[in-house]
């Protein structure tokens, strides 16, 4: 049996995380471990839950996904962060990529490239979507 991968859920969208939750959920060795609507709480959720994956919105107020992903992988290296966001300018994603993310998907990106993206991260490698050239 795989591994449970465990996941926390970081934008500031109420229909974005109720449709992230409704497609990770039911998926076999994937749990959503919590859910933050901000930077601030998903800095103090990481630190709580200690997820295997954070999918983390970068446009968030009062802390962007930037900063929060900076604060969270100086305390918990381990915790993989896969930025999550409306952008596919390269910028965006080599941005959060400097700051140790892992992965980059957009929010227009099919469903199944999202759950390629989890599982590829968790298995410690790095996924950037191919809608988003020039990022790596």
């Amino acid at each position: 049996m795989a591994k449970q991968i465990t996941v926390l859920i970081a934008d500031d969208n109420f229909h974005m995380r109720e449709s992230l939750r409704i497609l990770l959920s039911p998926l076999e060795n994937m749990t959503i471990a919590g859910e933050a609507t901000n930077g601030e709480e998903a800095i103090l959720l990481a630190a709580e839950l200690q997820p295997d994956i954070i999918l983390m919105d970068i446009n968030m107020s009062p802390v962007n996904g930037f900063e929060a992903t900076r604060k969270i992988l100086k305390q918990f290296p381990a915790i993989k962060i896969i930025g999550l966001s409306l952008h596919s300018e390269p910028a965006y994603c080599r941005n959060l990529m400097r700051l140790g993310a892992r992965g980059y998907v957009t929010k227009s990106s099919p469903y199944e490239e999202i759950i390629i993206a989890i599982r590829e991260v968790a298995a410690g490698g790095t996924h950037v979507d191919k809608g988003v050239p020039g990022c790596t």
